[in-house]
């Protein structure tokens, strides 16, 4: 069975047993009635043992499976992972694009190319770099180990 993630617009309605679930994008666009799917969200909760036991117990059915995981801190208290198709209403949506729109980069800083160059005589000199092969030395008496060829 794969996972199906609830649509909510926050991650208390995402743990609304009523919630609608949905396993992909496409169909949880079908089933948004009119709002945005904003992303695959996941939120991250610290509760205690009990109320980790309680939303695990009352997510249990088939319909909204896997979207809640259970993990622990490093002194062993729960911490849920909730994922949730979040919804956000269109005007919001617009209002979010319109300002990432607006909002202009900044332009990269310009480098000098004195302080790009962070080599100097000494990063040379102190053999980091790889000398060419060096020849192989060649006795020149090397052929008198054998005797002339008579023929």
């Amino acid at each position: 069975m794969s996972h199906a993630y609830p649509l909510a617009r926050n991650v208390t309605e995402a743990l609304d047993p009523a919630a609608r679930g949905a396993r992909t994008r496409t169909e949880a666009e079908k089933l948004s009635d009119g709002l945005i799917v904003e992303s695959l969200h996941t939120e991250w909760m610290s509760v205690s043992e009990e109320e980790a036991a309680a939303k695990m117990a009352g997510t249990a059915d088939g319909l909204t499976h896997g979207f809640l995981q259970r993990y622990e801190d490093d002194k062993g208290a729960p911490i849920l992972a909730v994922s949730y198709w979040r919804l956000v209403d269109p005007a919001a949506a617009k209002k979010a694009a319109k300002a990432v729109k607006a909002k202009k980069p900044e332009p990269a800083p310009e480098v000098k190319s004195e302080e790009t160059d962070h080599t100097d005589d000494l990063y040379f000199r102190s053999g980091r770099t790889k000398p060419g092969r060096r020849k192989r030395f060649v006795d020149p008496n090397q052929l008198d180990l054998f005797e002339p060829n008579e023929g």
